[in-house]
């Protein structure tokens, strides 16, 4: 079969990967010039989705990205602070912590070993289907033809959209500015205090900080040897700020670089934020700092993927959008291009075969949208009255 994959992010490079293994023709339409370019850091891989990635990917590549991975079973318990820096509690321990690998590193991997078609700067902007098969019309007016469409690029998805009769995801309210530093960017102090580990902290005003240990080195999974090819070589911690959109987050969106982590840090002091959590955030390398919206799909079963199985489909966030708030959307992306390409392994009616696989991504879609919804409304839940806003600036 001749299959388009509109997006080439990790669920739809994933999905690309496995197809040519299994000697399908393969053409990725991609919006990204360079794939370097990805907003996002670590992403964890789950138990199921490292299974999944095995079936899609080659030995070679597996083995490269636990080269390049950082083991979760290393890491402390993760941490819960307040506002100024001091510890609270901790959360209960994960068994199934995974490990922990760079957004960029993964996608690279993933894109080297595609042997199809990659069309990089080009966005699918329209699918239609008939008996014959079905078509792409991309944003330059060329028309690509295959036997199925797959729409794997995410929030926003025009394909998924028009599959749907409605958007597939809608705001939750909340704008997340990202960043990494490395550890040796903090003193000694700092580094003790956050640890080797994971941590979150809540202020008033719908505000919260993420901030995430992440060392293919130090906690090489395995004693594999020092992951050459990982963008993070060195001991770093990712972090993530997350404000109302309605409300500090406001103005954050749209701008970059050292003026989005300098208003990020003014809108957290506003809101009441003293100096030690903030550390990591005046200490971070500014050129990859970016803000983005946290969208989120519904969180009941079936009203994903709406939609009878036909020659045009989605995965992923196209059809789950899920905030990063439960560590799992890039996880389940995978686990739902595994579905899809064991359906498609047979030689006649993949449209008989594609319904079950739609069952089980929206009860998977729906159990991480829940779980990341938790997170979601408990910082939304520090709103603070119009009076103690008003108080406050």
């Amino acid at each position: 079969m001749r299959i388009i994959i509109v997006g080439g992010g990790i669920g739809g490079l994933a999905l690309a990967n496995g197809l040519t293994r299994t000697a399908h023709d393969v053409v990725v339409v991609e919006r990204d010039h360079d794939l370097a370019a990805t907003p996002g850091y670590h992403i964890t891989l789950r138990s199921a989705a490292q299974a999944a990635l095995r079936e899609l990917v080659s030995s070679e590549s597996f083995d490269l990205l636990l080269d390049a991975a950082s083991d979760g079973a290393r890491r402390g318990a993760d941490a819960i602070f307040d506002d100024q820096g001091t510890e609270r509690g901790a959360f209960d321990i994960d068994p199934d912590v995974g490990i922990d690998v760079d957004r960029v590193t993964l996608r690279l991997l993933l894109a080297e070993a595609v042997s199809g078609e990659l069309l990089r700067g080009r966005v699918g902007v329209a699918a239609t289907a008939d008996r014959d098969g079905a078509m792409v019309e991309l944003d330059d007016g060329e028309v690509l033809r295959g036997d199925l469409v797959v729409a794997a690029d995410g929030v926003g998805s025009r394909i998924a959209a028009m599959l749907a009769g409605r958007p597939t995801s809608t705001p939750t309210g909340l704008i997340g500015v990202s960043g990494r530093t490395v550890a040796t960017a903090l003193d000694v102090e700092e580094r003790t205090r956050l640890g080797a580990r994971s941590s979150l902290a809540t202020g008033a005003d719908a505000t919260a900080l993420y901030v995430g240990f992440h060392d293919p080195i130090g906690h090489a999974v395995q004693g594999r040897p020092t992951p050459l090819i990982s963008a993070t070589q060195e001991a770093t911690y990712i972090w993530g700020a997350m404000l109302a959109e309605d409300g500090r987050g406001a103005t954050l969106r749209g701008l970059g670089g050292a003026a989005l982590r300098d208003a990020t840090v003014s809108a957290l002091r506003a809101a009441g934020w003293g100096d030690v959590p903030l550390r990591a955030l005046l200490a971070t390398e500014v050129d990859g700092v970016a803000a983005f919206r946290f969208n989120a799909a519904a969180t009941e079963a079936p009203e994903l993927a709406p939609w009878a199985a036909g020659r045009i489909t989605a995965i992923g966030d196209a059809v789950h959008a899920t905030p990063p708030t439960a560590g799992m959307g890039a996880g389940i992306a995978i686990e739902d291009a595994a579905d899809l390409v064991g359906a498609l392994a047979g030689d006649t009616n993949p449209e008989a075969r594609l319904e079950p696989v739609h069952a089980r991504m929206r009860e998977r879609g729906a159990a991480a949208i829940q779980r990341a919804m938790f997170g979601v409304d408990m910082i939304l839940r520090t709103r603070s009255t119009p009076e103690d806003s008003i108080a406050k600036t």
